[in-house]
């Protein structure tokens, strides 16, 4: 029972799908023939519809050119261009009209002054007026050049050598220490170059002086020294023996004029310079050997 009931199925679905393959075929040739119907009437080459497209074929040539259209409107006006480059410069007009002359204006600073215009012709000579007073000495001149041999005059050579010497004494025993000795007593003082007061020979004429000294000690040794400006230039040291002894020394130097020469105890306590008032037994003495002869020559230039 069932198989037969499976069988009618089958058998109708047999009837069923060959219905449906008909339907299809009929739709297939109705839609190709219509299709065809439609492409004679319009023109265009055959072409299924199931069949694929086929390439695209070449441009065709362009058509002719159309008709002119009509003109549009006048349109707005554009905006002002740019100003163009400057001109070259014309040539010079020719002179105008002069000109009505304007209202006088104010008078101006003062200007500057102007230069000085050429001499005018000489006039005539005025009166002589009085002499006006000396002026100031001018500056001094030129050493003028050697005059002509004046005659002979009288010999004044004595009054242009120098004369410089001294001898003093001492009238106190054991002076000060570290200062200028005074020798009070004067023996020869030829020039006052030799000061009794403070102890010191000045020098008055530059050149080569000789200096000595002897010293009576008794009871204390001697250190005593010659002192040019401040520097010992000898140094003579005697110790007491317990008798009466000498010390002396001697130098000759250059001196230039105020140069300051004396002699000095340089140790404490060794002033032992002996002085007995009825004798001249310390003596300090000094003279020019000989004068610095570019000075004197200078010096008679002045007296001539």
């Amino acid at each position: 029972m069932i198989s037969v009931k499976t069988l009618n199925i089958s058998v109708q679905r047999q009837e069923d799908s060959k219905m449906l393959i008909v339907i299809c075929i009929v739709s297939l040739m109705y839609c190709i023939s219509g299709q065809l119907l439609n492409n004679k009437f319009k023109g265009h080459a055959s072409q299924y519809i199931c069949s694929i497209p086929g390439l695209p074929g070449p441009p065709g040539q362009p058509g002719p050119n159309g008709a002119s259209g009509a003109h549009g409107r006048i349109g707005l006006p554009g905006r002002d261009g740019r100003d163009g480059r400057k001109g070259e410069k014309g040539e010079k007009g020719d002179t105008g009209l002069r000109g009505k002359s304007g209202p006088v204006g104010k008078i101006g600073e003062k200007g500057d002054r102007g230069l000085t215009g050429k001499n005018g012709p000489d006039g005539f000579a005025g009166v002589k007026g009085m002499l006006g007073p000396d002026g100031p000495p001018g500056e001094k001149g030129d050493k003028g050049q050697r005059g002509l041999p004046g005659k002979p005059g009288l010999c004044k050579c004595g009054s242009l050598v120098p004369k410089s010497a001294f001898t003093v004494g001492i009238t106190t025993s054991y002076p000060e220490e570290k200062s200028p000795i005074v020798f009070n007593k004067v023996l020869f003082n030829e020039g006052e170059h030799y000061n009794p007061t403070t102890g010191k020979f000045i020098c008055a004429y530059p050149g080569i002086y000789y200096f000595s000294y002897d010293i009576t000690l008794a009871n204390k040794h001697l250190a005593i020294g010659l002192v040019h400006n401040g520097q010992f230039r000898i140094k003579t040291f005697d110790a007491n023996t317990g008798n009466h002894d000498v010390a002396s020394g001697s130098t000759v130097m250059y001196l230039n004029p105020e140069d300051e020469v004396w002699l000095e105890i340089f140790f404490t306590d060794q002033n032992g310079l002996f002085s007995d008032p009825n004798w001249a037994d310390s003596l300090f003495s000094g003279f020019l050997l000989y004068a610095d002869t570019n000075y004197f020559d200078a010096l008679s230039e002045d007296y001539a």
